[in-house]
C-alpha cells in the first residue's frame, strides 16, 4: 500500500485534506464519505495495510441485502482521511464538498486479489459485505453488496 498516488494528485497548500502517512494502527476502521464533486457519489474507505483502501460508489451504498452497487477502485488514502470533512477547493482534484456519511469498525474476513469479505459496524452500514472484482469498461471495477 502506498500514498504516493494520493499525494501526487493533491496540492496540500491549497486543499484542507490530510497529507497523511502510512500507519500500522487503526486498521479496523471504515468510513463512507458523501462526496459532492463533479457528481454526487460516495467513497468507501477500508483501513488495510496502514492506509484507507478506497472505492468510488456512484450510488448510495447498500444498506439491505440484494442491492448491488458498482465500486471503482481509487487511490489509497491516509487513515486520517476517515475523519475528514470539508470543501476541496475548485480546480483541485476531487473539488467539492466531502462529509462523513457513515463510519465505524471494519472486520476483514477474507482477502484475495479479486474478493474482499468483511463486516461493517457503522451507524448506517451494519453486517456482512463483499467487494467482488468485475470487468467493467476497462476500469478497476468491483461489485459492492451486503451479504445475506
Amino acid at each position: 500500500m502506498s500514498l504516493e498516488e494520493y499525494q501526487k494528485l493533491r496540492d496540500f497548500k491549497k486543499s484542507p485534506e490530510p497529507e497523511g502517512s502510512i500507519k500500522q494502527a487503526g486498521m479496523n476502521i471504515f468510513a463512507v464519505h458523501e462526496h459532492d464533486a463533479s457528481h454526487l457519489h460516495y467513497d468507501l474507505r477500508l483501513g488495510m495495510g496502514g492506509v484507507l483502501r478506497s472505492w468510488a460508489v456512484p450510488k448510495k451504498p447498500p444498506e439491505k441485502a440484494g442491492v448491488r452497487r458498482l465500486a471503482i477502485k481509487t487511490e489509497d488514502h491516509p487513515l486520517e482521511y476517515a475523519d475528514f470533512e470539508g470543501t476541496i477547493p475548485e480546480g483541485m482534484y476531487g473539488a467539492g464538498n466531502v462529509r462523513i456519511w457513515d463510519k465505524g469498525e471494519f472486520i476483514l474476513e477474507k482477502e484475495s486479489e479479486d474478493e474482499l469479505l468483511f463486516e461493517l459496524k457503522g451507524k448506517k452500514l451494519t453486517g456482512k459485505y463483499a467487494l467482488i472484482k468485475t470487468k467493467f469498461k476497462g476500469k478497476d471495477s468491483w461489485l459492492f453488496f451486503k451479504r445475506k
